[in-house]
């Protein structure tokens, strides 16, 4: 067996929860990273069999918004958009602005399970732990990225060695010129996801 035989590739899907990842860049790390070498540096000598990313948008998104969207696009991501619903908070009474994908992650995660044989989700949302035990139950390995503090515990144990800290990658994927269609970020504080 060759040294080449022995480090074969994978196929890998990455799965981003944008909105997630926007509160984990904005409030966690304190700077964002770029989506295209975000998506090259997680493949890295994998073969990409799907790359997704999952956010809301507004009813008449903004022509920023739909440049952010088509950057996404260009940067090799299938874009995944929900319409945000406008919520009011009783105990805050503020009025913030949601859209909850985690229903759509998971149906693609296993709508396309034939596909890759490992996945990379980007969330520290606990909700996802359920669903990645039971890809792993299906032989797949998995792999959780996202930040210390920003990741739900249940969500970090069910991963174990299997997590990518942004802070370790900071390097390879920080966005270090903004595009102008990244100018302004789809997303603003009054856009909130459950975590």
């Amino acid at each position: 067996m060759t040294l080449q035989n022995m480090n074969q590739s994978l196929r890998v899907s990455i799965f981003v929860d944008g909105a997630n990842m926007f509160y984990t860049q904005k409030k966690g790390l304190g700077w964002f990273f770029d989506p295209g070498k975000l998506l090259k540096t997680l493949k890295a000598e994998d073969e990409l069999a799907d790359a997704f990313w999952y956010m809301g948008v507004k009813p008449s998104p903004e022509s920023r918004d739909e440049n952010f969207l088509r950057y996404l696009a260009y940067a090799g991501y299938t874009v995944r958009t929900k319409q945000l619903k406008t919520i009011f908070d009783p105990e805050s009474g503020e009025t913030i602005q949601k859209a909850n994908l985690d229903i759509e992650i998971v149906m693609d995660m296993f709508n396309t399970v034939d596909n890759y044989q490992k996945a990379i989700l980007l969330s520290g949302d606990g909700d996802f732990e359920r669903a990645l035990e039971s890809l792993r139950s299906r032989g797949k390995r998995i792999c959780v990225v996202s930040t210390q503090n920003w990741i739900a515990s249940e969500l970090r144990m069910a991963v174990g060695s299997h997590y990518i800290d942004l802070q370790d990658i900071r390097s390879q994927i920080e966005r270090t010129e903004r595009p102008r269609e990244m100018e302004n970020e789809i997303h603003n504080d009054t856009i909130h996801d459950e975590a």
